[in-house]
């Protein structure tokens, strides 16, 4: 690749060294500890709140409650499985780490200890499966979505995330990614629009309005997120150096255009601006400056976020009506179709500071086009049959429809959001 792989990638692979070989930097490992506690929030707590506000009152714990099981899930199967096959030895996936078989506390991956970057990388997983699960809630069986989950992250996400970071020669175009724009963002926005197509629209939908339950969650969760995102991308430098501080900035910028790009497009096609859209034109700031993170500068984030948030409303309010699919949380939209702008705009806007002498932008587009297609297609057909396979084992991944009448919260959990 010809765009400082040491800079952009290498600081991803974990290399497992001699404590002769490498040296742990204490600087970088506090860091990384920090970074990794900011990720681990976002997903039980920042996409939980995010996820919570925007569904009905009736499903709320339960859409609450996906986040938190693919939290759990995702960090059992990422330390049994998941980080071998994403970081293991091996061109199309990984081995050699079954439950990190050979790491120990001397392993090093770069300047930190391995096992912080198992647990960092576990936390990417999963969000991204969490992110997945706003397509599906109100409607999928909660038994169908934890085992989609644990299989979903061996069998779609840590592939992918082996051929872009982990040393998967043959399926690595040489695109920039440097914090998960295809191997979080399209991945999961994908996955969840296969599986939404597959479940169907909810009871009555565009019959009648569904209104969030709180937009003040929503502005909570979407306020954590953004925090969390600050470890999602400065930490996937993997250092405490100068490229983290610019992930840092950029990625606050971005979020914050996003904000206002969503509301602009909002005031143009309804004349207000709601609490709902700047959060989630927030969202869709971060996930559109994810790729680009490690090699935007101040710019690029303004542009890059401000398209961001605009693409994102207007995929929620013009695209999502002509593909008449039920995405229910618009996780598609705002994951999916945001983070494919983000993943070409990575090769646009390049600092002058970060961009090599030889950087040339017609073949970064074409890598970057390349992994954008490559990730739509293998997470659009392994997604269809681990649900599959997952719905079979579990009895139909569909609620009947007296339970979702209900609402999943009281049927399935036999609990309320809130007890008056």
């Amino acid at each position: 690749m010809k765009l400082r792989n040491l800079l952009l990638l290498s600081a991803l692979l974990p290399v497992a060294a001699m404590a002769g070989e490498a040296k742990i930097d204490t600087g970088d490992t506090a860091w990384m500890i920090v970074a990794t506690a900011f990720v681990m929030l976002m997903t039980p707590a920042g996409l939980a709140l995010f996820y919570g506000g925007l569904t009905r009152r009736k499903n709320v714990l339960n859409t609450i409650g996906m986040s938190l099981i693919a939290f759990a899930v995702g960090t059992l199967v990422w330390v049994v499985a998941g980080y071998s096959i994403a970081f293991g030895s091996g061109d199309f996936i990984g081995t050699g780490k079954i439950l990190l078989s050979g790491i120990t506390d001397k392993s090093v991956s770069g300047t930190i200890p391995e096992l912080l970057f198992v647990a960092f990388q576990g936390t990417f997983a999963a969000i991204a499966v969490a992110i997945a699960s706003g397509s599906m809630i109100e409607r999928v069986k909660f038994s169908t979505f934890t085992l989609f989950a644990a299989l979903w992250i061996l069998v779609v996400y840590a592939p992918i995330t082996h051929w872009a970071w982990g040393g998967g020669e043959t399926l690595n175009f040489g695109e920039m990614d440097f914090a998960g724009g295809t191997v979080v963002h399209i991945n999961a926005g994908v996955a969840g629009f296969v599986v939404a197509m597959i479940l169907g629209p909810r009871r009555d939908y565009g019959k009648s309005a569904f209104k969030p339950f709180s937009p003040i969650l929503v502005v909570l969760g979407a306020a954590l997120l953004w925090f969390g995102w600050f470890g999602f991308n400065a930490g996937s430098e993997v250092a405490a150096d100068g490229v983290a501080a610019n992930a840092f900035l950029v990625t606050n910028v971005a979020a914050a255009l996003g904000v206002i790009g969503w509301l602009l497009m909002e005031y143009v096609f309804y004349k207000k601006a709601t609490l709902v859209g700047g959060a989630s034109g927030a969202v869709a700031g971060l996930v559109a400056i994810t790729p680009a993170s490690g090699s935007a500068g101040v710019v690029g984030a303004i542009i890059i976020g401000l398209v961001g948030g605009a693409l994102g409303a207007y995929g929620v309010s013009k695209l999502k009506k002509l593909f008449k699919v039920d995405d229910s949380l618009d996780a598609f939209w705002v994951h999916g179709l945001v983070g494919i702008w983000g993943s070409i705009a990575t090769a646009i806007f390049i600092a002058p500071y970060l961009k090599a002498d030889d950087f040339a932008l017609g073949s970064q587009l074409a890598a970057q086009l390349k992994a954008v297609g490559l990730t739509i297609v293998y997470s659009g057909i392994m997604t269809a049959v681990v649900y599959f396979i997952s719905s079979l084992l579990t009895g139909g991944g569909r609620v009947d429809d007296e339970t979702e009448l209900m609402g999943l919260d009281e049927a399935v959990h036999g609990e309320d959001a809130i007890n008056l």
